[in-house]
Order: C-alpha cells, then sequence, then structure tokens
C-alpha cells in the first residue's frame, strides 16, 4: 500500500488527504491544530472573475480552473457529510467613486473578453440587486457564478470526511521532511512551509477579519458577497446565517497575528459607507491570521524532489483554489499533471534539485 504523510492540515491538506485517501494512499496527516490556521480565518469568497485585472492572465486562468470545480467538489462533500457549504451563490463589487467605477468597467471588459461573464450595474441597478446598501454606491459589477462557502464548515467538513476515508491526524510538528518515512510526502502548510523547506518563497501576509452577529433590530445581510474599495482599502462582507464576516486588512508583517485597534476601526469605517446599518450589529469575534503570499499570486504546486510535492503560496484565495490544488496534486501522485494547474510549477521560482 502507497503512503503519503500530509503536513499541513489547512483545507489544502486536508483537501488533498480526502481524494489521496479516496484514491486507495494510506495517509498521515500531520498538523499540531489542524483547521485553526488561516483556513479558519477567511471569508470564504470563491471570486476570482471579479478580481482580474488586465496582464494577470495566468492568476485568472487558475483560480477560474478551480471555480469551476466547485459544485462538484461540494457536492461530493455533502453525499459524506451531508454539510452544505454554500452561503452565497454570487458576488456584487461596488464602486463610490468614479475612479473604481472606471475600474470596474475596466474589469468587466477584460474578464468579458476571455470568456466569462460580468454584468456591469448602474446606481439603480445597484439599489435593485441589494437595498440595504448605501446611496454613495454608484455603480456595480455583478459576478453571477461567483459564490462563497462558510470556510469553517469547510474544515469541519474535510475533517469529517478525512475521517471517513480512513486519514490518520497525528498532532504533531514537523521538523525535518526527510526524516518522514512515507513514499510520498505533500507540503501544505502555509505560511509556515518556507520553514519547513528553506528558500521556498512563501510569506506570511496577516489579514484581520471581523464576525458580526445580526441583532433583530438590524438589517438582514445582504444576499450576495458585496465587496468595495474605500479609501483605496479592499473590503468585503460576506453572508452567514447568523451574520457578516468582515474583512480584510492586509499587513506584511510576518508572523504577527494580533488583532489592532487600526485594523477593526478601518474595517467598520469602511464597511459602513457600504452597509449603512451594521451598526446594528453585535461584535462577535476580531481574529487575524497569516496568509501564504507568493510573489506573483499563484500557488506553487509541485515536485521539490523525487518525493516531496510542494501545496503552498495561495494567498487569500486559498479556499477558492482548493479543488483544483487537491486534482494538481492527485494528478502528481499518480505520475502525470493537471494542465490547469501549470502555472503554478514551482520550477518558475526553484532550480536544481526538483524532479
Amino acid at each position: 500500500m502507497r503512503t503519503l504523510a500530509v503536513v499541513g492540515g489547512g483545507v489544502i491538506g486536508l483537501s488533498v488527504a480526502w481524494r489521496a485517501a479516496g484514491a486507495g494512499w494510506t495517509v498521515t496527516l500531520f498538523d499540531p491544530a489542524s483547521g485553526t490556521g488561516s483556513s479558519w480565518v477567511a471569508g470564504g469568497m470563491l471570486a476570482p472573475l471579479s478580481e482580474g485585472w488586465p496582464g494577470e492572465d495566468a492568476a485568472l486562468a487558475f483560480g477560474a480552473a478551480s471555480l469551476v470545480r466547485w459544485p462538484g467538489f461540494a457536492g461530493d462533500l455533502k453525499a459524506v457529510t451531508g454539510t452544505d457549504v454554500f452561503v452565497a451563490d454570487a458576488t456584487l463589487t461596488v464602486a463610490l467613486d468614479a475612479a473604481d467605477a472606471a475600474d470596474l468597467r475596466t474589469i468587466a471588459d477584460w474578464v468579458n473578453a476571455r470568456g466569462h461573464e460580468l454584468s456591469l450595474l448602474d446606481r439603480a441597478g445597484v439599489r435593485a440587486a441589494e437595498p440595504s446598501l448605501g446611496r454613495g454606491v454608484r455603480a456595480g459589477l455583478l459576478a453571477a457564478a461567483e459564490p462563497a462557502v462558510d470556510n469553517r464548515a469547510l474544515v469541519n467538513a474535510l475533517k469529517f470526511a478525512c475521517l471517513e476515508a480512513g486519514v490518520e491526524f497525528r498532532r504533531e510538528r514537523i521538523e525535518d521532511l526527510a526524516a518522514l518515512p512515507h513514499d510520498r510526502v505533500v507540503l501544505s502548510a502555509g505560511a509556515a512551509s518556507a520553514q519547513l523547506w528553506p528558500g521556498l518563497p512563501v510569506r506570511p501576509v496577516k489579514g484581520e477579519i471581523l464576525r458580526l452577529r445580526r441583532r433583530p433590530s438590524a438589517p438582514v445581510p445582504p444576499s450576495r458577497v458585496i465587496r468595495a474599495r474605500v479609501h483605496g482599502r479592499p473590503i468585503y462582507l460576506v453572508p452567514r446565517a447568523d451574520g457578516i464576516v468582515l474583512g480584510a486588512t492586509q499587513y506584511e508583517v510576518g508572523f504577527d497575528n494580533a488583532v489592532t485597534v487600526a485594523g477593526v476601526r478601518d474595517l467598520i469605517t469602511d464597511a459602513e459607507a457600504v452597509l449603512p446599518g451594521l451598526g446594528e450589529y453585535e461584535f462577535a469575534e476580531a481574529v487575524a491570521g497569516s496568509r501564504p503570499g507568493s510573489p506573483d499570486n499563484l500557488p506553487l504546486i509541485g515536485y521539490l524532489d523525487d518525493t516531496v510535492i510542494v501545496a503552498a503560496g495561495h494567498g487569500r484565495n486559498g479556499i477558492l483554489d482548493t479543488p483544483v490544488t487537491a486534482d494538481a496534486v492527485l494528478a502528481l501522485l499518480a505520475d502525470t499533471e493537471l494542465p490547469e494547474a501549470r502555472a503554478a510549477d514551482p520550477h518558475r521560482f526553484i532550480s536544481g534539485g526538483v524532479r
């Protein structure tokens, strides 16, 4: 029986472990606290189209390849766990000034020219779609194909699916990949991956999010994911059954997961410009995590030597990229490749000693 060690228990590691066990591998997942890292501190947006920008063709193609896999991936997970992880079925990006409205037109033209579908909305169209948004919103970009998932429900469902598939969980911190006796090793330790493979160009990017619980006096959450840029800062509001996930700040400060007063202030101030009734919500949680960033905002997926496969560096798109990453790793384990994942080959940064 072929043996596989998965080092790192976020959504990437969990999905790889689940799929590999289903493909006949004997899988052991190593993580001192599986599912508690950046996968737990996320909004759950699946938005490669709304985030598209001219010149970023590889990122758009990779994200879109994962987006089309999400219905099947979520369906398979629901069949095993009974959990429906979806919380919204579309994304609306809004503009509060003329410059941002012009950017929405640029995104729409570029993304639509590549075979996808984004719809521009005027002020009246935005208010018809989401009446609770502020009157300062002047335009919108609707991505009907971009849903969102509950990241914490996803983590829990993947853990359950792994256990059902026979994955062994070991609450151990691995210090040396070479000491693992398994036939193959998948390095999926997120922002900490470079600590286990020196020179790997993966770094921590801090992000803070707030979880807000709806009170009876508060307006209902938007039915879609709402994204915007306020005072030059990106912001998103993702609906949940009991409220809203509000995010996210972004700082290059290393492994610093403290929530700052300034970060909370900026998130709330900016969010109220988009959703004025937000002040009636209950403050439920403030938390920060370290996203695993890469130099070009694409992950690294591929062999580092004859045994070790890296699957890291997904940045803020780890939830989005989960299905295509799992498929890419399973292809490598079967001694083939997934064409849609070629842009994520670590050879673009790492030379020598790679299979």
